[in-house]
């Protein structure tokens, strides 16, 4: 058996010897930064530029369901209510919000935030019940 004149003090030290010698550390590669990089599509999510202004600012469109409701109902907006539609989109957008109750005066929306489309309206009036489903989040504009 051969013996090791080695003393250790601690565990740790033991451990270290062992378990984690030293070896040399072999320069770390820069990552690419290329434009669909790793990095770059990293840096875009943790900031918040994945919801790209350009996409916010698209104003919205009606879908045809959206578009007979606002026909039966005899609902016209005024560009007034137009532009605080899109601004509750677009603050909608922002904070990640995916299916969105708008509510514009006594009008509300549930506006599909990704496709800038409006997929009903109805005047607050009529529902009696005031529930809204299938949305993760509501904006008072």
């Amino acid at each position: 058996m051969i013996m090791d004149d080695r003393q250790f003090f601690s565990i740790g030290q033991v451990q270290d010897q062992y378990l984690n010698p030293k070896t040399p550390k072999t320069p770390e590669k820069p990552l690419p930064t290329g434009e669909n990089s790793f990095a770059q599509v990293l840096n875009k999510i943790q900031s918040g530029a994945d919801n790209s202004s350009e996409a916010l600012d698209t104003p919205v469109k009606f879908s045809k369901h959206a578009v007979n409701r606002l026909n039966d109902r005899n609902i016209t907006l005024s560009q007034d209510q137009m532009i605080r539609l899109n601004q509750g989109k677009r603050e909608a957008g922002e904070k990640g919000i995916h299916d969105s109750l708008i509510l514009v005066d006594q009008l509300a929306f549930i506006v599909n935030v990704p496709n800038n489309t409006v997929v009903t309206a109805m005047d607050q009036t009529e529902n009696k019940s005031n529930v809204f489903t299938n949305i993760d989040g509501a904006v008072i504009a």
